[in-house]
């Protein structure tokens, strides 16, 4: 069977080595290391000038309106059927399906003048969360592999970057090593799947399977003495290494109060944010949590639309800052919010917005960032950017110099071709600690 897979393609053997491994493991910890392994790498409450340590992603997938979250134009025939409230900071106003961020904006710096040159969802979520446009011939890294590939491993056990609810296209460690790889959660409210071992596998059954398995690969590997065998053979010790380790409590949301899970909502997005906070505390460096549905072409003013979105967001997030704050947690972690485009001031007639890259909002709090500002203007219909545009790679670079990342820095990827953390993008310096 070894010779058999030393004949197939690249493609083929990597299936190969990834089902056999599975099988013979008995784990199913990681599905995704498939398209891993063709790679490998070559004011607020934030304390001024303090870079961030960690990082927490909160990515709005499907388009979040502008209009109606963070960027309403109160008057405007275009506002539609959404009120605008007061903040904590005179003269800015949020939508009002937004009562407790508003009330915390003073931890925050919103960018009203996003804007990006994609009306679709798979290119825009590429661009936002990598900085570079989509292509065959490369996949490149999010933010959390950067992180990681720039400043180190951080933490033993643990991985340093975790995906909540992200999606199958979410482009993960891109052309990096497969141990940069990010840990995807499905679902907060089971925490890591598939760490318990079924009741005929022994500790001792399992130790026997992982030497069987390093027999198994062995002439290959010697055959192949390429590094991104060895980083797939690495991956999984890293993941044996995390399923016997004590820090699995870290993602076991049963060890918080029911009230405090209360506080951030019941719903994936709520629990995911709860998942977040745990993790930082506990040394993962970045940790992404998604929230979809925010594709709203038809009704969004009906309940289970746009006011059941906004109050998840509105919530979860708010229960996020008070409790980061409140643990002294902010000081040194980056919060950061986004989408792949905004949604179109005008109201089609399905009662709905269709997409508009044309602007949009994105919010940062926490450590690096001076909060109870806005930065840049969108027009009184809400339609194009009027002042200090901000592109994807513009946020990214913002991020990346937050936290102390080397912009500058090249990495090649297999193909021999330079990437930098942020493309091209030059940092919204104004909103900067």
């Amino acid at each position: 069977m070894r010779e058999v897979a030393s004949m197939l393609d690249g493609w083929s053997r990597r299936q190969f080595i990834e089902r056999a491994a599975r099988l013979s493991l008995g784990v199913g910890l990681y599905a995704g290391l498939s398209d891993a392994i063709a790679a490998e790498p070559s004011k607020g409450d934030a304390k001024a000038g303090r870079k961030a340590k960690r990082l927490i992603y909160l990515y709005m997938a499907g388009g979040m309106t502008h209009l109606d979250t963070f960027d309403v134009k109160p008057g405007s025939e275009n506002q539609g059927q959404t009120g605008a409230i007061s903040t904590s900071v005179a003269g800015v106003q949020f939508s009002e399906y937004l009562p407790t961020l508003a009330a915390q904006f003073g931890k925050m710096a919103l960018i009203h003048s996003m804007n990006t040159e994609t009306a679709d969802h798979e290119q825009g979520e590429y661009l936002m969360r990598t900085s570079y446009e989509q292509i065959a011939t490369e996949r490149h890294p999010s933010i959390g592999p950067w992180i990681q590939r720039l400043k180190g491993r951080q933490n033993k056990n643990l991985p340093d970057t975790v995906t909540i609810g992200a999606g199958a296209r979410h482009p993960g460690a891109g052309f990096l090593d497969p141990t940069f790889s990010p840990l995807p959660i499905g679902d907060p409210n089971k925490g890591l799947e598939n760490t318990q071992s079924p009741g005929y596998l022994t500790e001792k059954s399992f130790e026997k399977r992982i030497a069987l398995i390093s027999q198994f690969d062995r002439k290959f590997r010697e055959k192949y003495p390429l590094k991104t065998v060895k980083s797939y053979t690495d991956f999984y010790d890293e993941a044996t290494s995390l399923l016997t380790s004590g820090e699995l409590e870290a993602f076991d949301l049963g060890k918080e109060k029911p009230a405090d899970r209360d506080r951030y909502g019941r719903d994936p997005f709520g629990q995911g944010c709860m998942l977040a906070r745990r993790l930082i505390e506990n040394n993962v460096r970045c940790v992404e949590v998604t929230l979809g549905g925010w594709d709203m072409h038809n009704t969004m003013w009906d309940y289970n639309t746009l006011p059941k979105r906004a109050g998840i967001l509105d919530q979860a997030v708010g229960a996020l800052l008070t409790d980061l704050s409140s643990r002294g947690l902010l000081d040194d972690t980056l919060v950061v919010l986004t989408t792949e485009f905004g949604r179109s001031p005008t109201i089609n007639y399905n009662a709905g917005r269709d997409h508009h890259p044309a602007v949009f909002s994105a919010m940062l709090a926490g450590a690096g960032i001076k909060g109870g500002q806005v930065y840049g203007k969108s027009d009184k219909r809400g339609h194009g950017v009027e002042a200090d545009g901000v592109t994807p790679a513009d946020l990214n670079a913002t991020v990346a110099e937050a936290l102390g990342l080397p912009r500058d820095e090249i990495v090649m990827s297999p193909t021999l071709r330079p990437f930098k953390v942020a493309h091209d993008g030059s940092p919204v310096r104004k909103i900067l600690s």
